[in-house]
Parts: structure tokens; sequence; C-alpha cells
């Protein structure tokens, strides 16, 4: 049939016109390669000493063990980010951008060096030291034991030097929480610190029994209450604002909300809503029992007592700066007087007005309180009178001496020593 053949004729023309545009094309080109990955970004402190670098396909960390935690490491073959920075930074870091933190290499060497030896005096399990100055720039971030980002691995289970404490850990604030809640009384107007308070060594609340550590007269003023660090005087004095307004001065203070540093991983505090709360745990609340908070969490609260202003802690330059009244200048002033007048002996150097609060907290273990198991804290100022600088100190589980009059108060003077000679801020006159 005619259709047939002039059907298999078109199919032959198309045939050869395909082998034909073959053959003259020649061979199909290879699919270019892909582009070179980037190197991964840098982090480097303040000054400009690099932190962490990458050299051909090696990752580095100049310093060594400093701020080690902080800046973390990453995978050995692919690079990416398993802790630290290295690990909240990683998407960024991979596609080449680099990051200029607040961080100034001899504060946190400073830091570092008093922390690892009060660490290794104490026994404790682990330690750390955060250093803020007046604008709320995290100037060290320091945390014992020391970790080699460089050295094998151990098991992260057993051997928890890799973490940044710091950040990383809830705890209890214990007695440090004192100067925040005398802070909330002056403000209010409840009490002065002259206020008179008849306080026993012990009291019971809702079956709960609150006690005294260190022996003291039987009516303190709210200074007194402070030096004597005494758990009844404050729950008492804070029966005259509701916990109501005690809980808004803690949002405040972001001692209830999420990381104050967005973009970086911190645990979150752990604080019931104030409607739930007993008149017992109200009353724990006023001495720092009750509730968990971050050290960094705890060091930006502090600091409001600088002049009354919360400022958001901040890491990296160039960062936002947000600010919110808390309290005046002249309740911070005031407080900052009684921590100085009040400051323990271990904390003291000659010639210069430090101020501080030390704190001893307990440490729930199984469910229940421990009476072995304590976090020692110091938070203070440098110098007291004036501040340049916010320093909280964390001792886990020490050995021996327990109170944050005894591990924590030597190590923020080591601290506090360094940082008025760094700043060459000579002794005050006598009488001064």
């Amino acid at each position: 049939m005619p259709w047939i053949f002039v059907g298999m004729g078109f199919y032959l023309v198309l045939l050869v016109l395909g082998v034909y545009a073959l053959v003259s094309r020649g061979p199909r080109p290879a699919p270019p390669p892909p582009p070179p990955a980037l190197p991964r970004g840098n982090l480097y402190a303040m000054d400009g000493t690099p932190l962490a670098v990458t050299l051909g396909e090696e990752r580095h960390y100049p310093l060594g063990k400093s701020a080690s935690q902080l800046i973390g490491f990453g995978e050995r073959a692919s690079g990416r980010g398993l802790e630290g920075l290295e690990r909240d930074l990683n998407a960024a870091l991979s596609e080449g951008r680099s990051f200029t933190l607040t961080l100034d290499p001899w504060v946190q060497a400073l830091a570092e060096r008093a922390l690892w030896k009060g660490l290794e005096r104490s026994q404790g399990d682990f330690a750390t030291l955060l250093v803020l100055d007046r604008e709320g720039r995290l100037l060290a971030v320091a945390n014992g034991p020391a970790f080699d980002p460089m050295a094998p691995r151990k098991d992260p289970e057993k051997d928890l030097s890799w973490r940044n404490h710091a950040f990383l850990v809830a705890l209890e604030p214990g007695s440090t929480m004192k100067a925040l809640t005398a802070a909330m009384l002056l403000e209010e107007g409840a009490a002065r610190l002259s206020t008179p308070v008849e306080a026993p060594m012990w009291r019971k609340v809702e079956g709960w029994t609150i006690r005294d550590a260190v022996p003291h007269p039987p009516r303190l003023t709210l200074t007194e209450v402070l030096k004597y660090s005494s758990n009844v005087g404050i729950s008492l004095l804070s029966e005259r604002i509701p916990k109501e307004t005690f809980y808004r001065y803690m949002e405040k203070l972001r001692l209830t909300g999420k990381s104050p540093l967005p973009g970086v991983r911190t645990a979150s505090p752990l604080v019931r809503p104030p409607e739930e709360w007993s008149r017992a745990s109200y009353a724990n609340h006023t001495f720092g029992q009750g509730f968990l908070v971050t050290p960094l969490h705890l060091a930006a609260a502090f600091a409001t007592l600088v002049d009354g202003v919360y400022r958001t802690p901040r890491l990296f330059q160039g960062q936002e700066a947000r600010e919110e009244r808390v309290f005046s200048p002249e309740t911070a002033r005031a407080v900052r007087q009684a921590l100085e007048e009040a400051l323990a002996p271990r904390a003291a150097l000659p010639g210069y007005p430090l101020a501080g609060k030390t704190g001893t907290a307990q440490v729930v273990v199984r469910g229940r309180y421990s009476k072995e198991v304590f976090t020692a804290w110091f938070a203070g100022f440098v110098p007291g009178d004036a501040p340049r600088y916010t320093v909280v100190v964390a001792v886990h589980h020490p050995k021996g001496e327990i109170h944050g009059s005894l591990v924590a108060a030597p190590i923020f003077r080591e601290v506090a020593a360094g940082l008025l000679a760094y700043a060459g801020i000579p002794p005050y006159a006598e009488g001064r």
C-alpha cells in the first residue's frame, strides 16, 4: 500500500537527519565542575586575635584552651560545628562569614587563670566566671576544667570539660538573689537600708523551716540582712511587697525568659508563675531558692545594679544594645553601698571599695535538697563605687569548704586585682 512506503521513507529521513546532527555536533561536553567550597568563616576577639580559623582544610584554635568551651568545635572531616559557637553559627560560618566577638583575650586569660586555680583548690566538679563591662559587653566567658579542642575527645557524658557551663547550666542563684530582692524593696519604697526587722535564726512558713547559717543579732537592718546573708530577714521584709510584684521584677531582669543572646544556645530559666507559688515558695524565691537560672542570666541581672538599667548582654561586635530601666540610679547606688559594707573578707582588696554578694545554693539531688552538693557563688562589682566591670563566679560541688564566701570570693578578688591593674586604677587614698 503506497501510504506505508511513504511513512517508512519519512521515518528513514528523520533517522538519517538525527544521526547527522549527532555526528556533526561532536561529543557532549562534560558538565561544569561544582564551584569550590567556601572556606569556613573565622572567629576573632575584639582586638582581632584569631580564635577559630581555617588553614587549608584544617580548623585551628590559636589560643588553645582559652575560651574553648565558648568557641566550641566541629567534626574533624567536614568541619560541621558540633558545640559552642561553631555549632550555633554553623550555617553562617559554612557560607564563609566571619564574626568578631566582644571577648578581650587579656581579660579572658586573667579570668581563666583565677578560675582554674580556684577550681583545683576547691576540688569542684566544674566552674564558670563571666566579666561584663558597663555597656553589657562580655569581656570574658571562662569555664573549668580546661578543655583542649584539638585533643582527642573523651566520652562527653563523663567528661564535661567541653561544656560552656556559663550558658548551658541552670542553677539556683542562692543568696546572690538577696541583692536584687533588696533593690526591689528599695524601689517599691517598702524598705530603706536602715529599716529594721526582727530576725530570729529560724522561722516556719507553712510547715517549711527557713534557717540562717551565720549567727547574728536578733534585730537586723536591711544592710545587716545582706551582711549576715539572713534568709529569715530578707523573706520577712519581702512580705511587704506582693509576690506578683516580685515576679514582675524578675521578668524585667530577664530571669524568667529565654536566651538573652539571640542566636546563641543557652539553657532557659526554670521559674514557675507566681500564681503557683505558695507563701513558702515566695519566701524561698527571695533568697534564691526554688528556681534556676544560668550564670549568664544572673550576671546580666546583677549588672543592673551598676546604674539601674538592664542591658542585654552582647557577645558580638556591632550587636544591637537593648536597654530598659528597672531601678533608679539611687536604688542601684544604695544596694552597692550595702554590698560594699557587707563585703566578704576573702573578696576584699586593701585600698579598693569592691562590692559584692556571696551565695551558697543547695543542689537538688534525686528530688531533695542535698546536704553535700552545693554551688558556691560570688557576684560583684569592680570597683564598687563606680563599677567598670560586673563579675560573677560559680563553683559547682566544691569539696571541704563549700560557702561562696570561702570558695568563690577569693576567685573574684584575684580577678578584681587584675582588672584594676588592667584599667590603671590606683588604690584610693586613705579616708576617701
